[in-house]
């Protein structure tokens, strides 16, 4: 990624940014903008911010839309990305072409570190999910057509559920030849996820695993153990006029130590597996795509001491391109021979 560009995005009026193509350190107070600019790349790559599905709060107070464009790609090829949001209508630009969200999304990806992304560990079994579909979906593309396929069949079930309709037993065979695929794919990239973790970032030496119950050898041996719980939850199912079985349905545990950290493990161990997951997945899509995704890792070196935090960065710039906030000038400055630093101020950016 080249240039970002930011127009009306929270406290940021209009600014335009040339990257480094390794490491970004952008310094400044708290609640200068620093986080709105990993958030403005964020937007660029998925279309939505990591912090707020609030849409309207983002945009700054006396404007009606906010956009946020970058120049993104490898060697010569450039691709321009854009997103507008004017709630409720959210429009996505390459090259300047209005574009429908299945041709825009993969064109650039993001792995997201943020103490907002907490939700993923200590939330909703839902927010798990989703954030490993979204990092099998970028590290296979089939992936993201399997789970519309799936998100496809289930509404078409559950209308099917609600009216009673003749055509349940169809949709339902539907919904287990495609929920097969999807839990044996999810679980595939969990175990692959968890191979990376155990030799990845470990501050402590904990040991850090994702797993999904639901796991079969294959997708046949998925299938026929999907069809017993449909099987068994069939008469709730119609009573309550909605699937209550399949992969939207099934436990992902996040452990520390072979425990899952919803049954108590302590802020700091959360926010150093949520670190944890953020470096595997880069470097599970590496290895996989053979591009690298952009790195933002937000106040970094306020959940490890500067030393360890300056390690990482390096580590991670080494390996593609970072963007970094920083409240620490001093421990910033560190890290120029790395890259490049920019001053952030009421919004404003600037090279420091």
């Amino acid at each position: 990624m080249r240039r970002l560009r930011i127009k009306d995005l929270r406290n940021i009026h209009d600014e335009t940014v040339d990257l480094h193509p390794a490491l970004n350190v952008f310094c400044g107070r708290n609640a200068q903008g620093k986080t709105s600019l990993l958030e403005a790349v964020g937007l660029v790559a998925r279309g939505r911010s990591f912090r707020t599905d609030d849409a309207p709060s983002m945009i700054r107070r006396g404007a009606d839309r906010l956009l946020a464009g970058a120049d993104a790609g490898e060697g010569e090829a450039t691709t321009q990305l854009e997103v507008q949001l004017r709630p409720p209508e959210r429009a996505f630009r390459v090259d300047g072409r209005d574009v429908p969200p299945r041709e825009y999304h993969g064109r650039l990806e993001v792995v997201v570190y943020s103490t907002e992304r907490l939700r993923v560990v200590g939330g909703s079994m839902r927010d798990r999910r989703q954030y490993l579909d979204r990092s099998a979906a970028a590290l296979w593309p089939a992936y993201r057509g399997d789970l519309r396929e799936y998100e496809r069949i289930l509404v078409q079930r559950n209308a099917a559920l609600e009216r009673r309709g003749r055509d349940e037993d169809a949709w339902t065979e539907r919904l287990l030849t495609s929920g097969a695929r999807l839990r044996h794919r999810r679980a595939a990239y969990a175990a692959r996820l968890t191979a990376a973790l155990a030799d990845g970032f470990r501050p402590s030496g904990e040991a850090y695993a994702v797993r999904v119950r639901a796991r079969a050898a294959s997708e046949e041996e998925a299938r026929a153990a999907l069809a017993e719980e449909i099987s068994a939850v069939r008469p709730r199912e119609r009573a309550a006029g909605r699937s209550l079985a399949g992969p939207h349905r099934d436990a992902v545990e996040l452990h520390v130590d072979g425990r899952d950290v919803a049954a108590g493990a302590s802020a700091g161990q959360a926010r150093s597996l949520l670190l944890a997951l953020a470096l595997a997945t880069l470097r599970l899509y590496r290895e996989e795509t053979g591009h690298s995704a952009v790195a933002l890792l937000d106040d970094l070196d306020s959940e490890l001491d500067e030393g360890r935090a300056g390690a990482l960065c390096a580590e991670v710039a080494r390996g593609g391109q970072a963007l970094v906030t920083s409240a620490h000038s001093g421990w910033a400055e560190s890290l120029r021979p790395l890259g490049r630093i920019y001053h952030v101020s009421a919004g404003a950016v600037s090279s420091a």
